[in-house]
């Protein structure tokens, strides 16, 4: 996990460093295009598949769904510092909660909303509206971070008899897809430079995911996600040495609040997850 979180954040460097030379449309539309290679060795499982109609219906909502965040965020990246970016990314996981409850019909206890205001207050501590100017970036980072909520959401209802690889296959193409009009939109020629680099985007984006879903099969999110706040560490040094970037203490600050209502949430699950599976102890009555 710590090597995922690692992945993601040069990534998201990468992406930020070509964001004068290539329209953030056009390279999350390239990113997703060259990362299509990375799908070769699934082939034989999406030729296997046999999906429904409503799978693919929602299989192609979720596509639209997660090709609109993946625009805004590659927005957001080129807008903001790598460290908001990364912080308000945390609110992902919050907005997945509170969408269980509301469409999946998941109960919310006192203790989980408690977590979900505690996340909503690191927002509020990053932004700190009225004391500073707040970004276009820092909206569209919102709207990712709800987008992506939503996209888990639509993966969690159509795909728990999926295979994982077509799941993920189906994502890339219905992205691809769903990118290629705006992509063609703001089209201008890209240097080799800018395509090496985005092509290093596809490589780490798609070895983050790769790491992340081997640490989540080795140990309990309860151990893993902690782990990810560590990505706030490597952006906000990063940030520091690649685009000399201020360490500001209200992010820090914000996103350890978010990132620990996270840690929170996760562990309650996982609790409730075992008394589920678990049948009581009671002792016969003499």
């Amino acid at each position: 996990m710590l090597a995922a979180g690692f992945c993601f954040v040069v990534m998201t460097a990468i992406v930020k460093a070509l964001g004068t030379e290539v329209h953030p449309v056009q390279a999350a539309y390239l990113r997703y295009l060259l990362g299509l290679v990375f799908l070769l060795p699934a082939i034989p499982a999406l030729r296997g598949a046999r999906l429904s109609a409503q799978q693919w219906g929602f299989f192609g909502l979720r596509g639209v769904m997660h090709a609109a965040g993946v625009m805004l965020w590659f927005f957001a990246m080129t807008q903001i510092p790598l460290a908001e970016v990364t912080a308000m990314g945390y609110l992902t996981p919050v907005y997945v909660t509170i969408g269980a409850a509301f469409f999946l019909g998941e109960k919310l206890a006192l203790r989980r909303i408690l977590a979900i205001a505690a996340a909503l207050l690191g927002v509020v501590i990053i932004l700190r509206p009225g004391f500073r100017e707040v970004d276009p970036g820092h909206l569209a980072m919102l709207i990712t971070s709800f987008v992506f909520a939503g996209s888990y959401l639509l993966v969690k209802v159509a795909a728990d008899d999926v295979n994982p690889a077509v799941v993920v296959a189906m994502l890339s193409i219905w992205v691809t897809v769903a990118m290629t009009p705006f992509a063609i939109a703001v089209w201008e020629p890209v240097s080799l430079h800018a395509l090496g680099g985005l092509a290093v985007v596809a490589c780490f984006a798609t070895a983050g995911h790769y790491l992340m879903t081997r640490a989540i099969q080795a140990a309990p999110l309860t151990v893993t996600q902690p782990v990810t706040f560590l990505q706030l560490v490597w952006a906000v040094s990063l940030g520091a040495l690649a685009f000399s970037e201020p360490v500001d203490g209200w992010v820090i600050a914000g996103g350890t609040l978010i990132m620990a209502a996270v840690s929170f949430i996760t562990w309650r699950e996982a609790v409730l997850k075992r008394r589920a599976v678990t049948p009581p102890n009671i002792a016969p009555k003499l």
